[in-house]
């Protein structure tokens, strides 16, 4: 498989997953996330059962997400998109998402409060 299959067959699988999270199947977290997963979010535990029940208890379950952009390579696939929980102000995000053997290892993140487009 070339790299550009790989980037395309990560893509395709983060986004079967990010669109089957956002209308609420959080168990597609444990069929994406490898065992050992690692989050580098501040305060985000290591490991995938504890970071699916951290994500569970978080702003983002029940929250609706607007996919906005996704680019990937071999190893990562890079997602920005409006985050707008029930309780608290919208924010944009990007995630970092970083593949290996088809599944996500590693995450990083980063997010700000949206800002109103005039």
């Amino acid at each position: 498989m070339t790299d550009i299959d790989t980037a395309e067959e990560n893509k395709r699988r983060f986004l079967d997953a990010f669109s089957r999270f956002a209308a609420g199947d959080v168990e597609v977290l444990r069929e994406i996330l490898r065992a050992d997963f690692l989050s580098h979010t501040p305060g985000a535990p290591a490991g995938r059962d504890a970071w699916i029940e951290f994500i569970v208890n978080s702003p983002i379950a029940g929250a609706q997400l607007d996919l906005q952009h996704v680019i990937a390579d071999a190893e990562f696939v890079v997602a920005h998109y409006g985050l707008i929980p029930i309780d608290t102000p919208p924010e944009d995000v990007v995630d970092i998402w970083r593949f290996e053997d088809g599944l996500i290892v590693e995450h990083w993140d980063v997010s700000r409060p949206s800002v109103p487009v005039s």
